[in-house]
């Protein structure tokens, strides 16, 4: 009788517990410019910031079955973040809120105007004939783009600060930008003298240093996407390549990451994801 009876008051319990509640979807925001954007990446779902769905922030929020809100855009500027762009609707953090549990952002290298000083670094012609882009641009002994990069630092680091204040539940992963170039480049199959070459390869790592910097400052991740494209630089076959070259052999903008190089990228992210998650 009294095993009856515990047996129907387990019953009981069983029957009337409360159901485990079901796991709530990460709210992933991507924040960032062209480099996260994908210009020309088929297919382009925003043509004012040509933003493809196949960039990495599509692919890092489908492997993490999050729901993503992909502010990205093409020719953002750090400032961008905070204030409304000339190709976006609203400041791009505007996006987040308290209930945002991952956020992505790749940005800097346009406010240092680097890639639209790269294309007076191209010489379709052998040294001596013609003129080195990085000796023009430190001609005054100085390096005016370097400068600005360090300048950039401490605007950076309050826009980190701002995305903590407006998320403060989120991870946050800063990333950086690719390998674009080996060293002493691979001319003249990329027209980049071999000196100019590396200077540019050398800027764009001083921005990714910056930001890696900013981003350990605040005790955020930090995403290399240098290391991921060793070897998948501009100057690879193209069916390794995961950065386009001057001239793009794959469908994407030059001088940024194809849909395999998005790919690579978005299981960088993915992996960085879990990690801290």
């Amino acid at each position: 009788m009294k095993i009856s009876l515990w047996a129907g008051l387990v019953v009981l319990v069983l029957g009337t517990a409360v159901p485990a509640q079901a796991t709530e979807q990460l709210e992933y925001v991507a924040l960032g410019d062209s480099a996260a954007a994908g210009p020309w990446i088929p297919t382009q779902v925003d043509a004012a910031c040509r933003r493809s769905d196949h960039n990495y922030p599509a692919v890092a929020a489908k492997a993490l079955g999050a729901r993503l809100t992909d502010v990205t855009c093409s020719g953002a500027v750090t400032a961008d973040l905070t204030n409304r762009g000339k190709n976006a609707p609203a400041p791009q953090l505007d996006a987040l809120s308290a209930t945002t549990g991952l956020v992505s952002i790749t940005i800097g290298a346009n406010d240092s105007g680097l890639f639209d000083r790269a294309l007076s670094c191209v010489n379709a012609l052998p040294e001596p004939v013609g003129v080195s882009c990085s000796d023009r641009i430190k001609a005054g002994g100085t390096d005016p783009i370097a400068a600005s990069v360090d300048a950039w630092a401490p605007v950076f680091g309050a826009a980190l600060d701002e995305i903590r204040r407006r998320a403060p539940k989120a991870k946050v992963l800063v990333t950086g930008y690719g390998t674009y170039i080996r060293p002493g480049g691979c001319y003249p199959f990329q027209p980049v003298w071999a000196r100019d070459a590396d200077y540019l390869q050398g800027t764009m790592d001083r921005i990714s240093s910056t930001a890696r910097e900013q981003a350990k400052a605040r005790g955020m991740s930090f995403v290399d996407f240098a290391a991921v494209t060793v070897g998948h630089d501009i100057c690879a076959v193209p069916w390794d390549r995961y950065l386009e070259g001057l001239i793009p052999v794959n469908i994407a903008a030059p001088l940024h990451p194809n849909a395999k190089g998005m790919a690579a990228f978005g299981a960088a992210v993915t992996a960085a994801a879990q990690t801290i998650r």
